[in-house]
């Protein structure tokens, strides 16, 4: 279900969700995203069920190569 166009308020209503390689296998702090839809939606891998993000393809783009880039300190 749809809770506006930025964010999905149940996320088991999304399938195909992926893992990022970099995540190592564990659960800690990793994001999911799922593929084949015209927004890209991103999930905390811990709460899986909870509210989940949309990106447009552009953003997601942007924001990965921010995060490649080194903007973002941890």
């Amino acid at each position: 279900m749809l809770s506006n166009e930025r964010s999905v308020s149940d996320a088991s209503t999304v399938t195909r969700w992926y893992k990022s390689s970099y995540s190592g296998g564990g659960q800690s702090d990793c994001l999911e995203v799922a593929c084949g839809r015209t927004t890209v939606p991103v999930r905390d891998s811990k709460n899986g069920s909870k509210l989940t993000l949309l990106f447009s393809l552009r953003g997601w783009t942007f924001f990965v190569g921010a995060v490649k880039g080194g903007h973002f300190k941890s």
